[in-house]
């Protein structure tokens, strides 16, 4: 994958690592950023490699230069090792897999989409070598039913299963700490959102809608947890709505289990998503959710006036309606809380971790001798 630098993919990618690992298979994780902009921590077992081959190219035959060594890169990478699987994240990762793994014997190459793709372009040239070269793997896999859909419409893969995001659970809890009591005091109720400052969260639809409810909940304040360009915009709303001492945004925070049982009411806002992990995590931890029901992801985890709430995209109205319905409904806040923890079933890891070897024994023609040779228990061992 490109790096191991915090975001929603590039959890997923540590959490099965780290789960595998665990269960005394041989991992390697691989990245074209360096091992310095690792996020997340992996397990001493794992085996870590950089190819120190990220960035973007400052013109066309520098771009195509740069991914002819990542290809001849990982090609080396792969015949040393020799894998019984290898696994990309993400669709240029996956199209370097493509054309790195050709040729090599008893490889399964598996490439891995964590987002919708119409809301996520490559640019044109990208887009064309993925609509060839993932015929070329084993499988492609999906998020959520529409984003398979859209890979069997739209590219020549061969099998496209569903697989969602596992949650961790409980979190670990990792630096940079921030304690929720550190800015919310006692008593308050907490609004909880998670997730990049940029425009695709669409934090700001959420301030402008706290806005209009927080005169009539005056107990409540809104947390922001993350970072990114968006902040001087946010921050400036949140000053011209003189919302300063209700609303935070205290960045990345490590521990954001502590902010899951701190909070009240958790909020997605989003315009797109492909598997929104903070939504499903909260839902794990018990707490009830309102999100807008954008492409993809939400409607594939919230259970709609189960555990939380969906609104329409596009819709400021009925966004304020729901968090007001919830905000101001303790009985409904309970009602959805109780059955919102179900999520740690739903998307626990040992289930999702089964269906990722599912389809490894599947691809394999003699998946336990195939997969054994290599130091890796079979796939129908998988929790022995």
């Amino acid at each position: 994958m490109d790096s191991l630098a915090g975001g929603g993919a590039e959890r997923a990618a540590a959490t099965l690592a780290n789960f595998w690992a665990l269960k005394g298979w041989q991992v390697t994780l691989v990245t074209l950023a360096p091992i310095e902009d690792d996020f997340y921590p992996l397990n001493p077992g794992i085996k870590r490699i950089s190819l120190t081959l990220a960035g973007d190219s400052e013109h066309v035959l520098k771009a195509v230069l740069q991914n002819i060594r990542r290809v001849a890169a990982l090609r080396r990478l792969l015949v040393k090792h020799r894998p019984a699987i290898a696994l990309a994240m993400m669709s240029t990762p996956n199209v370097l897999l493509a054309l790195a793994s050709r040729g090599i014997a008893g490889l399964q190459s598996i490439g891995s989409e964590r987002c919708y793709p119409p809301h996520a372009p490559i640019g044109r040239a990208w887009h064309t070598l993925r609509k060839i070269m993932y015929g070329r793997l084993s499988s492609v896999v999906a998020l959520t039913t529409e984003c398979a859909q859209w890979i069997e419409s739209h590219t020549l893969a061969r099998r496209v299963p569903v697989i969602p995001n596992a949650i961790a659970f409980p979190l670990p809890d990792n630096i940079p700490r921030i304690l929720p009591a550190t800015l919310c005091g006692q008593g308050r109720k907490v609004l909880l959102a998670v997730g990049r400052l940029d425009p695709v969260k669409n934090f700001v639809a959420l301030l402008h809608a706290f806005a209009q409810v927080a005169q009539r909940y005056p107990e409540w304040d809104l947390v922001i947890l993350g970072e990114g360009p968006q902040r001087p915009l946010l921050e400036s709303i949140v000053r011209s709505k003189r919302l300063d001492r209700r609303v935070f945004l205290p960045g990345i925070a490590g521990n954001v289990g502590n902010w899951y049982a701190r909070a009240s009411l958790f909020a997605m806002t989003s315009l797109s998503e492909g598997f929104p992990n903070a939504l499903a995590e909260a839902l794990a931890h018990g707490l009830p959710a309102v999100s807008v029901d954008c492409d993809t992801g939400p409607r594939d985890i919230i259970r709609h006036d189960v555990d939380g709430l969906l609104v329409p995209p596009h819709d400021p109205g009925a966004l304020v309606a729901a968090l007001a319905g919830v905000m101001g409904d303790p009985a409904l806040r309970s009602r959805l809380a109780l059955r919102a923890g179900e999520a740690a079933e739903r998307f626990c890891l040992e289930k999702v971790a089964a269906m990722w070897e599912s389809l490894f024994a599947e691809l394999s023609v003699d998946a336990p001798q195939a997969l054994g040779r290599r130091g890796v228990p079979p796939p129908e061992r998988a929790g022995s």
